[in-house]
């Protein structure tokens, strides 16, 4: 007979043991008591199938206790496992956009950053040239311009030609966007063109983080030449994480987007947190999951991407027929409760009569489990064993059927 392990069940096994050789010692099977009572041989009655009997000092010995099935609000609670996790927009890589050399920067691993701050600043005297090049197209352009509008007017009046004005045209036009460009790439690495002049050119620029939030790496140190792939630092922001859950292929009609988790860090149990479903998997991967991705109530600096948690999924709550705990057997992949049958005579003394029925279980929480008879089945009130059903279930699986 294999048992489930739930419910303290190597705790139980023992108890049921234990209870077994009592019973056994107490009492005899239905033949043995027979032969001892002048009976003859098979002449005892025999009890119905997956029926115990016990007299009333085994009774009180077991502690059988009698009860009814309660009605209670049990919600379907799933357990899941998962990552803590970052949005992309809230997970930042920051780079050089032309690489140089790092002049300075004061961050470390786990150092809090502002939007708009200097995480570092970075060298490199193509910063000089690029200037250079834009103030002189600049004054390019200023030329370019006023001949331009020279030779258009005197297009407008028929003194000179069609192709003068046509090269002065081009001659603008390409200079314009070379300025362009030129402010483009200023503004990338950090230079504002419109303010630039010559007293103000520079070697060394800035880098400023995009958004706020804590240092997740840092991979220069002073001193280092970067190219435009490396990135200098990473930064989170922690203040909007969210959570990847891994959910098998049967669970995921159980979920939908809005459904409140809780969840915890394994080596912190106590430290209940909650989310908000907002996507669901749209695929199943390859071993049958499918991720559930939520999003974190409330900040925990504690907290950090990467980390593993534990979360239940609570689905829905609804009344329920419900028995303790400790009255839903489970053996042999299969569950079990023990109902009164009936009382009887036997000898100079009464037994009771306990009848074992299949069941289903449903959700448990709060010590109590949701039970699913079947159909054909009606449980009168006040007759289901609440306590001691372990101790039945060793009387009659252990002991055979007694009769005292």
């Amino acid at each position: 007979m294999k048992f489930t392990n739930n419910n303290n069940m190597k705790a139980k096994f023992f108890m049921v043991l234990l209870a077994a050789s009592i019973f056994a010692a107490g009492c005899g099977s239905s033949s043995q008591t027979g032969a001892h009572e002048g009976e003859h041989e098979g002449e005892h009655e025999e009890l119905p199938p997956n029926t115990v009997e016990m007299n009333d000092a085994q009774i009180a010995s077991a502690g059988i206790a009698l009860g009814s099935m309660e009605q209670k609000m049990l919600s379907t609670e799933l357990k899941v496992n998962g990552l803590v996790n970052v949005s992309p927009q809230n997970l930042v890589s920051i780079s050089a956009i032309m690489g140089g050399y790092i002049k300075s920067t004061g961050l470390v691993q786990g150092s809090p950053v502002s939007k708009g701050q200097v995480i570092a600043i970075i060298e490199n005297p193509e910063f000089i040239e690029l200037q250079q090049n834009y103030l002189e197209s600049k004054s390019k352009l200023e030329f370019a311009e006023a001949e331009f509008n020279r030779q258009k007017e005197l297009y407008n009046e028929n003194v000179n030609s069609a192709k003068t004005y046509q090269n002065a045209l081009a001659e603008y036009k390409s200079i314009q966007s070379t300025v362009f460009a030129l402010e483009q790439k200023l503004r990338m690495i950090g230079i504002n063109a419109k303010n630039l002049d010559v007293e103000k050119i520079t070697g060394s620029v800035p880098i400023h983080s995009p958004i706020s939030g804590y240092v997740k790496t840092v991979n220069v140190n002073v001193g280092k030449y970067v190219n435009a792939t490396d990135v200098i630092v990473e930064i989170v922001n922690t203040a909007n994480l969210t959570l990847e859950l891994t959910l098998f292929e049967k669970d995921i009609d159980k979920v939908k987007i809005g459904q409140k988790i809780s969840f915890n860090i394994p080596n912190h149990p106590e430290n209940i947190m909650t989310a908000d479903i907002y996507q669901v998997g749209k695929s199943i991967n390859s071993d049958k999951t499918i991720k559930v991705y939520a999003t974190v109530g409330k900040e925990n600096k504690n907290l950090l991407p990467g980390m593993y948690i534990n979360a239940s999924i609570d689905t829905h709550k609804e009344s329920v027929s419900a028995l303790p705990d400790e009255a839903v057997l489970s053996f042999d992949d299969k569950n079990y409760i023990f109902v009164f049958y009936e009382k009887k005579p036997e000898g100079d003394k009464v037994v009771t009569l306990y009848k074992l029925i299949e069941v289903k279980k449903g959700v448990s929480e709060g010590g109590y489990t949701e039970v699913i008879l079947p159909k054909d089945v009606k449980l009168p009130e006040s007759k289901i064993v609440i306590k001691g059903a372990y101790n039945l279930l060793s009387a009659m699986k252990n002991a055979g059927d007694m009769a005292c």
